[in-house]
Parts: C-alpha cells; sequence; structure tokens
C-alpha cells in the first residue's frame, strides 16, 4: 500500500463531481479538524484508496472503481465546504 497526500484523489473527485475538490475544506466527524481535502492521508491498493485524518487518522473517504464503475463513501467527514459562486 503506498502512502501519499489528498491530492492523489484529484482526478476521482473531479470525475465523481466535475470540480476540483482538492482545495476544499473537509471536516473530520471523528476530531473536528477542518482541512484542505489536498492534506488528507491517502493510502492506495490496486483495489482502491482510503482517506484518512491527518491529526486522528480516522477514515473520511473511500474510493473504489472496477469495470467502469466507481463507488465512493464520506464516512468520516461531517461537512464540506466550497466557495460558492458568484452570479
Amino acid at each position: 500500500m503506498t502512502r501519499l497526500d489528498g491530492n492523489a484523489l484529484a482526478g476521482d473527485l473531479a470525475d465523481l463531481f466535475q470540480v476540483d475538490l482538492t482545495t476544499a475544506l473537509a471536516r473530520c466527524a471523528g476530531c473536528g479538524r477542518a482541512g484542505e481535502i489536498a492534506t488528507a492521508i491517502v493510502y492506495a491498493s490496486p483495489m482502491g484508496r482510503v482517506m484518512r485524518c491527518p491529526t486522528c487518522d480516522d477514515v473520511l473517504g473511500v474510493f473504489v472503481s472496477a469495470d467502469g464503475r466507481a463507488w465512493f463513501g464520506l464516512p468520516g467527514v461531517s461537512a464540506i465546504e466550497l466557495p460558492a459562486e458568484k452570479p
């Protein structure tokens, strides 16, 4: 398993949400830390990627893709903050 930072999820998140979420703030449901997704710790393996909080090590999210399909969950994220679009 390879340890990376949250920037490793840029492509997966952009594919799912159609925006770059690496600069979005994610709040950890475990310890309350709010930080850019790019600063999360990512463990990557051929089966998928697990995003963990750099403060408490709780699982923030899980990403799996296979056979042209993708599954993701954000069980450890209590909120994501994005800049609002200007009218």
